[in-house]
């Protein structure tokens, strides 16, 4: 807080100093306060607090629990509590390096940062070359099967605040209708986090990818990727899918079998997941 001329605290004059002493109040990762709470330890008055902190769950920088606001993704990965970039790369790049092994196409590693996807790792030899994504890089999150993975798990309100206004067409798939990408995102969910791209980002490239998930929600995702005509990515997607799973294991191995479901797939398992990527279902 800031004072005037007579010693009295007035509130801090701008948004980003007001933002500023709200998340400053969330000094423990595991704390969660209520408005009353944020009010009296930043000075700020309640509707102006609770006015920020509506900002700040949309953005993904808070969440909103039973009892009251706690840290969220974007704050706890900025802080490496929750995604610690060095260590998704240890876990996840020898695995997909037996996926790509396996299948011969292009794994890929990346993360959501706003309404992009930052490539993490790619490892695909001579047929990486086809695709421009590279490690470092960025590609829309709306456009790749990496980002509408990542994007699925999201909040709705969360996921309208990153692409609203931003959903450019890069090919004549690509989705730039909001309505039309939460029915994708819907149908994501709906194959247990399976996400299918054809050439939305790149005319003649498809891919197949699933989020990593923890205990905080979405940290990461994979993706094979290949020339669209080729191999049918169906036939790859339960692997995908198992190797997500894997990976969000080896990072949270404490986390409750319930959260996180079995990376163990039967015949008939498998046979499910593909009985539901019919035509109907794949944009």
């Amino acid at each position: 807080m800031t004072s005037d001329t007579s010693g009295r605290a007035t509130a801090p004059p701008s948004m980003i100093e007001r933002m500023t002493l709200i998340m400053e109040a969330f000094d423990d990762r595991s704390v969660s306060l209520r408005l009353d709470e944020i009010a009296a330890h930043t000075g700020l008055p309640r509707s102006t607090s609770h006015r920020i902190l509506e900002q700040l769950v949309r953005l993904g920088w808070l969440r909103h629990t039973e009892g009251g606001y706690a840290l969220g993704r974007r704050a706890l990965q900025l802080g490496g509590l929750v995604s610690d970039h060095a260590e998704i790369r240890a876990v996840a790049v020898p695995l997909l390096e037996q996926l790509h092994a396996r299948t011969g196409k292009v794994a890929q590693l990346g993360i959501l940062d706003f309404a992009d996807v930052v490539y993490l790792d790619k490892i695909g030899g001579i047929g990486a070359a086809a695709l421009p994504s590279r490690v470092g890089g960025r590609s829309p999150a709306h456009a790749v099967g990496l980002g509408k993975a990542m994007l699925a798990w999201l909040p709705p309100e969360e996921a309208d605040t990153l692409l609203e206004g931003g959903m450019k067409a890069r090919t004549h798939n690509t989705i730039t209708d909001l309505l039309v990408m939460h029915q994708e995102l819907r149908r994501i969910r709906s194959r247990h986090g399976l996400a299918f791209e054809r050439d939305e980002y790149v005319a003649g490239i498809s891919s197949v990818a699933a989020a990593v998930r923890g205990p905080e929600g979405v940290v990461a995702g994979i993706s094979l990727s290949g020339e669209t005509g080729g191999d049918p990515l169906e036939r790859y997607a339960p692997l995908v899918l198992d190797v997500a799973k894997r990976i969000s294991r080896r990072l949270f191995p404490e986390t409750s079998p319930d959260d996180m479901p079995s990376t163990v797939w039967s015949d008939g398992m498998m046979e499910r997941i593909l009985g539901l990527l019919d035509d109907d279902t794949l944009m």
